[in-house]
């Protein structure tokens, strides 16, 4: 099959906006809790009349400093409370808003508000006000900063602004009015702004929400949002819970605070990148390993996997389920914990969760349901459903959405979910609109049950000097499946095999030290250590099983640092900047070319 639609649940608006959403909630359910705010170790529930209350001032705030209809309105900040006040404010205002990643550089900053022509900017803290005023261009006129009060500061400044001037904005919006300029991080050149409407969020977010309802729309449900809000699949989710009326709070400190915050907030379920689910499973088989365990969880994980494979085979053998009860007392009970406990089931997207994962997952008690979708997409263009889930691939299009597969295995994507086009730049939209088809740049295969499994990124493939064509991340995704593994950089282009760049994940590390008796020895020293080097190899090895010998790992070599968002090396959604990478370990992949 090489093309699917899935008919719309959620036809797509002729009217109203992202405004609605908010209005209607605190007009018809006044006192629903749909928010809370962090205070201190614990949370502040606030209610759909106050929310709306808030939006409200905000905007008016806006206005009052000269903020017209259509205007560009940059956040350049953390997950937080405030942004989702400063997003829906900025609507309400009749204008569009521009998220900059706080980790963003002055080059970034100085290109986002020049190319949007954004006339004011809120930041998070006195330091990026600081960076930012270093590239600040005249006609952005204000910076507004969130940790000096930047949402009070609006309230007062725009008090005398009438209910009627925000009713009239915000009514002035339809769905073909833009709502927001992503800036794509990109691989090469400069980032282009996707152009992104009313319209196109509300498709989105109407038909995954109510193809997914069982999770959005659960009685007491809940989510925790950590992901960037400057990402499209953050902003998503985000405006996703908000149309649902989903309880949602936010994270800021994922490194810090993600694990005391989930533990207090106790969500339903969360939406997250397939590295936060790495990074549990691997962090529990390293503390089990600590403790003794180790074996423990491995059979336990072994038993999860098969678990979870024979309920797609339709049925489950006695020992078995036997087995998967003895060991969810003892091992899966204490994954969820590490979830907050309540979490039953998580969408996956931004890369390939891997079937081990999602089969041990869903073996474990939570079922994560992989997506697949761009920013030029509005997030998920297909998503696996409750009702309809094949571990491994993304899913089937969201309805509404067509997925096709061009010739040379191109994903092309048709639909209301698919972005205006890029901001000023029209070169860039003939490159990558086919008629009305989007090309994703992805390669992909759809079954013959409508599921797609995306197989690798057309730039990104390989070609060895044999003229072998090598996908890298089907190996990439398997090797990061090892607890010591962070990142890895499968490299080859134009050579006679294919080798890999490893970096070490360094709280793993700690316990493999311990255990094997290299306390003292730095990173540096342990990157030519030859027991690390034989286990690293172990991870190799399996990962080589996913492939044929002329796609397979020939040589590797460990990083002594890892790669990093501040670093340059890694996006904002985790994935590798190959280019970056390449230039940066030059040396270290001649290297593994040289006999």
């Amino acid at each position: 099959m090489n093309e699917i639609t899935i008919p719309a649940l959620v036809p797509f608006p002729t009217e109203g906006n992202l405004t609605k959403l908010i209005a209607d909630r605190s007009w018809f359910e006044p006192s629903r809790v749909i928010l809370s705010k962090p205070l201190g170790d614990g949370w502040a529930p606030v209610t759909a009349r106050e929310f709306e209350t808030e939006v409200r001032e905000t905007a008016k705030g806006l206005i009052a400093a000269g903020i017209n209809t259509g205007d560009r309105v940059g956040i350049m900040a953390r997950t937080r409370y405030e942004w989702t006040v400063l997003d829906f404010a900025i609507w309400y205002a009749g204008a569009v808003s521009v998220p900059i990643y706080e980790t963003s550089s002055a080059e970034q900053i100085d290109w986002i508000l020049n190319d949007s022509h954004a006339v004011g900017l809120v930041v998070e803290t006195p330091a990026n006000r600081e960076l930012a005023q270093s590239v600040l261009p005249a006609h952005t006129k204000h910076v507004w900063t969130i940790t000096e009060d930047a949402l009070g500061i609006l309230r007062n400044t725009g008090s005398h602004i009438s209910n009627d001037e925000i009713e009239s904005r915000r009514n002035s919006l339809t769905p073909e009015s833009l709502a927001t300029l992503i800036y794509t991080s990109g691989t090469t050149g400069k980032p282009k702004g996707v152009q992104l409407t009313h319209g196109n969020f509300l498709s989105e977010c109407g038909n995954v929400v109510n193809a997914a309802a069982d999770l959005f729309m659960k009685p007491g449900g809940s989510t925790l949002l950590f992901l960037p809000v400057a990402h499209v699949f953050g902003r998503m989710v985000q405006i996703g819970a908000v149309y649902a009326g989903l309880h949602m709070a936010h994270c800021a400190d994922v490194q810090g605070r993600l694990m005391q915050d989930i533990g207090s907030f106790k969500p339903t379920f969360v939406l997250a990148v397939p590295r936060i689910f790495e990074k549990v499973y691997n962090g529990a088989e390293a503390k089990a390993d600590a403790a003794g365990k180790g074996n423990i969880f491995r059979k336990a994980a072994a038993v999860a996997i098969k678990y979870s494979q024979a309920k797609d085979a339709g049925s489950i053998p006695p020992a078995l389920r036997a087995q998967h009860a003895l060991f969810d007392a003892l091992v899966y009970k204490k994954i969820r914990h590490i979830l907050g406990g309540n979490v039953e089931a998580a969408i996956s997207g931004g890369a390939a969760l891997g079937t081990r994962l999602g089969h041990f997952y869903r073996g474990a008690g939570i079922r994560i349901l992989e997506g697949y979708g761009l920013t030029e997409t509005t997030a998920g263009a297909t998503l696996n459903l409750t009702q309809a889930q094949k571990v491994g691939s993304v899913g089937k299009p969201i309805p509404g959405t067509s997925i096709r597969i061009a010739e040379d295995g191109e994903v092309l994507i048709k639909g209301p979910i698919v972005m205006r086009g890029y901001w000023q730049n029209d070169s860039a939209n003939k490159e990558v609109f086919d008629g009305e088809w989007f090309k994703s740049g992805d390669i992909g295969e759809l079954d013959s049950e409508g599921f797609l499994t995306i197989t690798g990124r057309k730039k990104e493939l390989i070609v060895t000097a044999g003229g072998k064509n090598v996908a890298p991340a089907v190996l990439e995704d398997r090797l990061r499946a090892h607890p010591l593994v962070s990142q890895c950089m499968v490299v080859g282009d134009n050579q006679p095999y294919i080798a890999a760049l490893v970096t070490i994940d360094t709280d793993a590390l700690k316990s493999w030290i311990v255990n094997n008796k290299k306390e003292g020895a730095s990173l540096s020293d342990l990157t030519r250590d030859p027991d690390l080097i034989a286990v690293i190899q172990t991870a190799v090895d399996e990962a080589n099983k996913a492939v044929s010998r002329a796609e397979s790992i020939r040589k590797f070599t460990i990083l002594d640092k890892d790669f990093t968002i501040a670093g340059g090396q890694l996006t904002a959604k985790l994935s590798v900047k190959r280019h970056v990478v390449a230039k940066e370990f030059a040396k270290e992949i001649a290297e593994l070319y040289q006999d």
